[in-house]
């Protein structure tokens, strides 16, 4: 393929796009990829989870404002595009029974209508290659089981020049990915290699819990991206609100990282393309054809 390569990150809230799959991002930038992120909702039911933030009576007032702020931050560390779908944040539900959610939150919205904001921007932007999440939203919020149901009506409807009609030209990505960064045995061999050293695991309750957690997934693409870590974490720490930088997020020394788990895992859930598993580029297939 002489064209230029794309691919669309599908992410539900700001900062999701730098917890999930950001080295990979990363990483294609640097080889000249056009990336772009694709955000469903602004983030605004987010809680603020960096308690050196808690309580700043202006963040909790424009938490809208700043969380947009810190996506625009992020977005230029990783080098990636980034367009609004304009959904409202659902939040997270809790207690027994769950509340019902906010009337007019995205998890709310008729899919195949809330859809069409994500097949017009697949084809003004006419990716290759899309990555989402999984059926169980990567964690089961609202928001990221939405974002997979859209996901999944987007990718077949824009290449049909029948539905979406005023969505623009039909354009049809050749494969979608689940992200699974979060995934057992990277898990596994970080908790090891800590113990191994002697340095204290935040994997430890995380796996003993793990068989509740629904988690288990076909991984078939690891991406190396070890060199674009640095990168990773400094957009995640732009989402300030969200991240605690003296967090368990950070807890594992890059150079560990690199040396036991180099890479980003994905599943692939569809392709119209021939591709051999499991691959170490989410353009394989595409690159050649």
């Amino acid at each position: 393929m002489t064209e230029q390569l794309r691919l669309m990150a599908v992410h539900a809230h700001p900062d999701d796009e730098s917890s999930k799959g950001a080295a990979t991002m990363a990483k294609y930038v640097s080889e000249g990829v056009d990336v772009l992120v694709a955000t469903c909702t602004g983030g605004e039911r987010g809680s603020i989870l960096n308690p050196k933030l808690q309580g700043d009576p202006y963040i909790e007032e424009h938490i809208h404002e700043v969380r947009a702020k810190e996506m625009a931050e992020a977005r230029d560390i990783l080098g990636v595009q980034q367009e609004w779908l304009g959904f409202v944040d659902s939040g997270l539900p809790e207690g027994d029974p769950l509340p019902p959610l906010p009337e007019g939150c995205f998890a709310l919205q008729d899919v195949d209508e809330a859809a069409g904001a994500l097949v017009k921007l697949i084809r003004e932007f006419r990716p290759h290659v899309i990555t989402t999440y999984d059926e169980n939203g990567g964690y089961p919020h609202p928001d990221h089981i939405m974002t997979h149901k859209i996901s999944m009506v987007a990718f077949e409807a824009a290449g049909d020049p029948e539905r979406y009609p005023e969505a623009g030209e039909p354009w049809q990505p050749l494969k979608l990915y689940y992200n699974q960064g979060f995934n057992r045995p990277r898990t596994q061999a970080l908790h090891e290699a800590l113990l191994e050293r002697g340095m204290e695991s935040p994997y430890g309750e995380w796996l003993e819990r793990w068989h509740t957690m629904g988690r288990e997934r076909t991984l078939t693409t690891y991406v190396p991206c070890g060199d674009f870590f640095e990168i990773r974490d400094k957009a995640l720490i732009a989402h300030a609100t969200q991240i605690d930088p003296d967090g368990g997020w950070f807890r594992v020394p890059l150079d560990l990282q690199r040396e036991v788990w180099p890479t980003e895992e994905y599943e692939l859930a569809k392709s119209l393309v021939d591709t051999s598993l499991p691959e170490d580029d989410l353009f394989a297939g595409i690159r050649n054809n």
